[in-house]
């Protein structure tokens, strides 16, 4: 019999991220982005899986339905205090499990890296932000930290659409009510509780995932409705970020969605996570501000990433920032290697990278005199 309550006071204790069970290895651990195996522990067996499997599943029939349904789950879990964010999947007809482990508390936003022109954007009375980045690049953690900051600083009633809820906020200046999506939950699907939401009296809606047009569309009739709408996406960059968004509709309907998101679309933050020199994780941000530039290249018929990527890098005084601007900073101010800097650009940028680290480097001589 597995001891899942041993392996998760491990990944408690060694501040890990994510634990991945898989048939036929010992249990592991990651770690600062290192994969490690739980000491002491014997090789999961198929039949540990299973065990596993009804563990988590915790005789819920919904859960049970949905996953030999789909083949995948996406649950919560409570372990004393801890929460955990638990994906089951299969591999050879065997369960998979992979469990994230959420904090108690949430990180303080200044401590996140995250630009403070992302804080200051949540404060406009309707439109539509988005967190974007790959998988385990932070924007949970960063969507919430919004969240938070939201409610400690301003008086709304915030709506979250998650799957599942990660973590739990209680009311203090604003009011939160947050809805977990999925069969037998508070909501079938994103796209159902978007479109409620309207009929709820919500200021502020966060969409913990846009992955549809369904959703899309609501979000942006949500945000025309006079919402804040703040969602995440998994892309890599603001550029790409405006390519999926046009990219949900029939080309026939592009042009007219080109026009809505250059008037509703207000922020797009694209965010990354490297493992810094010493050990601990860096966030590296690029930031949009969707400007009257910015706003003119959406509405262009055909869209340039080129261009895109141009107006984020001259439009630093409206609090834009672009990547190679980040890493450039990550680099001088010794939280990185010149080696992972340039590993998050194109060959053809190498260049560009090398001019903004000698002019960073001279201004940070200059203050220092």
């Amino acid at each position: 019999m597995v001891n899942i309550d041993k392996i998760l006071k491990e990944a408690m204790e060694k501040d890990a991220s994510d634990i991945h069970l898989i048939a036929n290895i010992k249990p592991i651990l990651r770690i600062r982005r290192d994969l490690v195996e739980v000491e002491n522990s014997d090789v999961l067996t198929e039949e540990d899986m299973l065990d596993i499997y009804d563990h988590f599943i915790g005789g819920n029939v919904d859960k049970d339905t949905v996953f030999k349904e789909n083949k995948k789950l996406d649950s919560s879990y409570e372990y004393g205090d801890l929460r955990l964010r638990v994906n089951i999947s299969t591999a050879n007809e065997v369960p998979v499990v992979v469990l994230r482990l959420i904090k108690n508390e949430l990180p303080k936003y200044e401590d996140l890296g995250v630009p403070d022109i992302v804080r200051r954007m949540t404060n406009q009375p309707q439109g539509l932000i988005l967190v974007t980045g790959k998988t385990n690049s932070g924007k949970t953690t960063t969507l919430n930290a919004l969240i938070n900051q939201i409610n400690e600083n301003q008086n709304k009633k915030i709506l979250t659409l998650e799957n599942p809820v990660e973590y739990k906020h209680k009311c203090k200046k604003s009011i939160i009510v947050q809805k977990e999506i999925g069969r037998g939950r508070d909501c079938l699907n994103y796209s159902d509780g978007v479109k409620n939401c309207l009929r709820e009296d919500c200021d502020i809606l966060v969409i913990g995932e846009i992955r549809d047009k369904e959703t899309m569309e609501a979000a942006i009739e949500t945000a025309e409705a006079g919402h804040l709408v703040i969602g995440t996406l998994h892309t890599k960059s603001c550029a790409e970020t405006i390519d999926r968004m046009i990219n949900f509709y029939e080309v026939r309907d592009q042009q007219t969605i080109k026009y809505l998101i250059a008037s509703l679309l207000k922020l797009v933050i694209s965010q990354r996570l490297l493992k810094g020199k010493d050990g601990s994780l860096v966030l590296v941000p690029e930031v949009m501000v969707v400007d009257n530039i910015v706003a003119g290249i959406i509405r262009k018929d055909k869209l340039s990433v080129s261009e895109i990527e141009d107006a984020i890098q001259s439009s630093a005084e409206k609090g834009s920032i672009g990547l190679i601007n980040s890493l450039a900073e990550l680099f001088v101010n010794d939280k990185i290697t010149l080696e992972q800097a340039k590993s998050q650009i194109e060959e053809k940028n190498i260049e560009i990278l090398n001019r903004t680290i000698m002019q960073l480097k001279i201004k940070k001589e200059n203050s220092q005199r």
